[in-house]
């Protein structure tokens, strides 16, 4: 953390003194920068290499750094108001448009203002993700024999046979594909099960951007309930019989964002009713690898207990290190695997074999189970200070669930209360939440909004930030 703080520094310092020379001019010594400015080689050389990605400098190998020379004037921009003709004939034909809504999706990906709070997170914060343990791993996975070449299209064999075990059950390598992050993955299996303009049947609540995938591929989000239990199972058999469906998504594990677990009851409900609608059921198995350090034994994935080639499990690295580490899995048994490799394959060809060798180091080192015990256990704490804060400074707010699992509390606001009015006054207080709006795939049952405790630096940020939200709420609520 400290040498992208440095390197971010140079950047600028050295972009600010760019105007004391003449376009070609030669910039000091990369010597002559580290006395000046007291850091490493290494920040000096990234801090370049920023500059002449950004086109300010060029380097030359052996004769240093040189002012660019100044970009030509871009022409003036054409006119494009024609796309909006073209855009909106296409959907006319369609009996559902497949349009694209990604503010569900971006307001856990956006980064918020400098100064503002992160409540709005979907990953981990940087002190908590395994930085030195990725970079070992994509060192050694770089050294391997054959790691640049290309790798099998269903994913290289040891990060195959991981996952299966993993998952768990009679679940084997041979069953398993390797995908870019679990929102890739989930595309892949909503285009392999669902044709354009059939319905799908989602939790409601459920993930922005499994429904932002949905319409994008024309398909219908049909809204099942959730409950402390999860799926209402008469609920989800009554929703196959009126609309036909042959796919259901869900997260039977803290689910996202009620943090509610498939009760023992229903497991084999699920199943069974998906069965007789002769259906597939997508497990989102997202957050497995983030339980708190007081969960207890947790359910297997549902997968496990399929024998008939229902389910479809999707699996990923991605939440339990880095948004950049994209690395998961699909787990399927019968011809819906060779379905999804074909899309697969035509869609991406294959996950790049360095992340897919650094994966494999990355799991089989020390260093992995000792990251997950201390995620385990920070996140307990996390959760524990939020929930407390907010009873405290905010008991108006409902919090009827406080998960085991995941990284985020779902908060229910007072009847009549204006959720967009809430979201803008938290961030003019100073800090980014989540709105519960697009949850729903369907009209919701009132306003809620969701807070993540694992974006944030730590506790004493999540006790500022409720502080904050009270600010919001006397400012919104009166």
């Amino acid at each position: 953390m400290q040498e992208r703080s440095s390197v971010t520094e140079l950047a600028e310092s050295l972009r600010r003194d760019l105007n004391r020379y003449s376009p070609g001019g030669k910039l000091p010594s990369s010597r002559a920068l580290v006395e000046r400015h007291r850091v490493s080689p290494v920040t000096v050389s990234r801090a370049l290499a920023q500059l002449a990605a950004e086109g300010l400098v060029v380097t030359r190998p052996g004769a240093g750094a040189f002012r660019a020379q100044p970009r030509a004037q871009a022409a003036a921009p054409g006119d494009t108001s024609w796309q909006q003709v073209s855009l909106s004939a296409d959907g006319a034909t369609e009996s559902v448009p497949r349009s694209v809504d990604a503010s569900g999706v971006l307001a856990t990906l956006a980064a918020p203002p400098p100064g503002v709070i992160e409540f709005n997170s979907g990953y981990l914060h940087a002190s908590l993700q395994p930085e030195r343990a990725m970079a070992a791993a994509l060192a050694r996975a770089g050294r391997r024999p054959g790691a640049w070449g290309r790798p099998p299209v269903e994913g290289v064999a040891e990060l195959r046979e991981w996952f299966a075990r993993g998952i768990g059950g009679a679940i084997t390598a041979a069953e398993v594909l390797i995908a870019a992050g679990g929102q890739s993955a989930l595309t892949t299996a909503l285009r392999a099960l669902a044709p354009p303009g059939a319905p799908v049947l989602v939790e409601s609540p459920t993930y922005p951007g499994m429904l932002a995938i949905a319409r994008a591929a024309g398909l219908r989000p049909v809204p099942v309930p959730v409950d402390a239990d999860g799926v209402r199972t008469d609920l989800l058999a009554a929703a196959f019989r009126a609309t036909g469906a042959r796919v259901f998504v869900c997260q039977p594990l803290f689910q996202n964002p009620t943090g509610a677990v498939l009760s023992a009851e229903r497991r084999p409900e699920v199943l069974r009713v998906a069965r007789e609608a002769g259906a597939f059921v997508v497990e989102d198995d997202f957050v497995r690898r983030l339980v708190h350090e007081d969960a207890g034994p947790l359910p297997r994935p549902l997968a496990t207990d399929d024998h008939d080639g229902v389910v479809v499990h999707v699996c990923s690295l991605t939440k339990a290190t880095s948004p950049s580490f994209r690395v998961s899995a699909l787990a399927a048994r019968g011809p819906v695997l060779d379905r999804l490799r074909a899309i697969q394959v035509v869609e991406s060809f294959f996950v790049p074999r360095p992340l897919q060798e650094a994966a494999v180091e990355l799991v089989g080192s020390p260093a992995w189970p000792r990251h997950l015990s201390a995620v385990s256990r920070e996140l307990r704490v996390r959760r524990d200070t939020l929930a407390a804060a907010l009873r405290l400074r905010l008991p108006e707010l409902a919090l009827p669930h406080i998960p085991a699992g995941g990284y985020h509390l779902w908060l229910r606001l007072p009847d009549g209360a204006d959720e967009s009015a809430m979201v803008s006054a938290a961030l003019r207080a100073g800090v980014a939440i989540a709105p519960g709006r697009p949850y729903f795939s369907a009209e919701p049952p009132a306003g809620h909004v969701r807070l993540s405790f694992a974006g944030v630096a730590g506790a004493a940020e999540i006790t500022e930030g409720v502080r904050r939200l009270r600010s919001a709420c006397d400012e919104l609520l009166g």
